[in-house]
């Protein structure tokens, strides 16, 4: 079998990991421990039995002693076989009878030889650089034992980010997940805060939200402020900004809607008014058209069962989007829109409203953000807000209205387009079902893009390809979602 890899850098992941694997052993689990002398197996047995006992238990290495019993339900067996000279000795230790119903974690257990027990778990420590190296074999366990120990891991280090920030003791809330790998909570103690755990393996990390997040700051805008942080692991721990996202606050308050999105708009104004944060990813026209062969490959392969017409369509946008939307870059958020935006009440100008979920921002087109805002894949927003605000940026930018909208109609459609194609793989590959009702939305903002003159191609080449989400439609893309995880 393949083994789980993990990348211990320093002696708190060892620690780590000792304890994260605690949690899954049982009567009858045999840890085999291999690995060089010096490598860190009895750090990884004693910081175990401690998580499984208390933990200021003494755990003296059984170098000599060979074996270390701890008494409970069960009992913990702990051997060093490295002096053995013969396998059969393994019988005078008892180890035969403590396989069955114990715990046991066993150094150097090539000296078991026939007398090694049937379905251990194998875990192997190497040193890598400053740090180690973990290789673990589960045998013939369950194949979410991997994913199991790694979520039981990553509690753990966040829990040690915490307690190193003053966080330790909090109560946690947790809190709706977008669309991402991303987790928040919110923090219950001196005061609040939020806490992010963004896994570093993401192409979305914390050292992106800190650079976005900074600049924004730098601009007078009201992002989150960083409280503490740890970018390599993903961590961080930011201001809590309150629960006022736009759409509570206008179901609350609907005099509000117009001041909101007006708000919201000059934002987006004041954003590309200065220069872009540095190193932000830039992508050419054709690139953008390139991101909307999701639609194909997973929004029309579940209505039709043939993932047909992406090379048509990428063509189609591409030509779209060189002709109407390929000027000179800004700066844009990517996810812009009511739910990421909070109204701050207390705060003055533009500081009113809370921007979140940036991570992603990257140079643009200036009526990307703005279609994001506009049409909103989750919510409504009237159609006399989206044209007075269209009016609204482009006079403000001193942009002819008519080559504006001819270019927020291309972006549009392209942001239409990646997003039924997400909403179709999030739906379907990852079991999140509650994406397939927002589809009818997306697919009423494409077709009213697609109505303009200019987009007359892309609107004949969808017309070929595109299926309409009809009732029947999305129930046959229901029934292939696989099981939420």
């Amino acid at each position: 079998m393949t083994p789980i890899s993990l990348d211990l850098a320093c002696e708190a992941d060892t620690t780590h990991l000792g304890q994260a694997l605690a949690q899954m052993l049982g009567a009858g689990d045999c840890v085999l421990l291999e690995g060089d002398i010096g490598a860190g197996k009895s750090h990884l047995a004693r910081a175990l039995i401690r998580a499984l006992r208390r933990p200021d238990e003494e755990v003296p290495s059984p170098t000599f002693t060979l074996v270390q019993t701890y008494p409970g339900a069960p009992d913990i067996w702990h051997a060093d076989l490295y002096r053995l000279t013969h396998p059969d000795e393994v019988h005078e230790l008892g180890l035969e009878a403590a396989f069955n119903d114990a715990i046991c974690l066993i150094e150097w257990p090539d000296r078991m030889g026939a007398y090694t027990p049937e379905n251990p778990i194998r875990l192997r420590l190497d040193t890598k650089g400053c740090g180690r190296v973990a290789q673990i074999w589960v045998g013939a366990r369950n194949e979410d034992f991997g994913k199991v120990l790694k979520a039981n891991l990553r509690h753990l280090k966040a829990d040690a980010f915490l307690a190193q920030a003053g966080w330790g003791r909090a109560r946690r809330e947790a809190l709706a997940q977008d669309a991402s790998a991303r987790s928040y909570a919110r923090l219950w103690g001196d005061g609040t805060a939020i806490f992010m755990d963004a896994p570093p393996d993401q192409p979305d990390g914390a050292a992106d939200f800190v650079k976005v997040g900074s600049h924004l700051l730098a601009l007078g805008l009201s992002a989150p402020t960083i409280l503490a942080q740890d970018v390599d692991q993903g961590f961080l721990l930011l201001e809590d900004l309150g629960d006022g996202l736009f759409p509570a606050v206008i179901a609350a308050h609907s005099a509000l809607e117009i001041s909101l999105y007006e708000s919201a708009t000059d934002v987006l104004l004041h954003l590309q008014a200065h220069p872009a944060a540095p190193n932000l990813p830039h992508l050419s026209a054709q690139d953008w058209a390139e991101g909307v062969g999701l639609v194909a490959e997973w929004y029309v392969r579940a209505i039709t069962g043939k993932a047909h017409g992406r090379a048509e369509i990428v063509a189609a946008l591409a030509q779209a989007l060189t002709l109407l939307a390929d000027g000179p870059r800004v700066m844009i958020l990517r996810d812009y829109h009511a739910e990421n935006l909070l109204y701050l009440p207390k705060r003055t100008g533009l500081a009113r409203v809370g921007v979140l979920d940036f991570q992603l921002a990257q140079m643009g087109q200036p009526a990307y953000d703005l279609v994001s805002l506009l049409q909103d894949a989750r919510r409504d927003v009237p159609r006399q807000i989206e044209t007075a605000m269209i009016a609204r940026f482009a006079m403000a930018r001193g942009i002819d209205l008519a080559a504006f909208q001819a270019s927020y109609a291309a972006l549009g459609a392209l942001r239409a387009l990646r997003i039924l194609g997400i909403f179709a793989r999030l739906s379907t590959e990852r079991g999140k079902t509650k994406y397939l009702a927002l589809i009818p939305r997306v697919w009423a903002h494409l077709q009213a893009n697609l109505s303009h003159p200019d987009l007359a191609r892309l609107r004949e080449v969808c017309g070929l390809f595109l299926p309409e989400p009809s009732a029947q439609a999305l129930q046959g893309m229901r029934l292939q979602c696989s099981p939420s995880p």
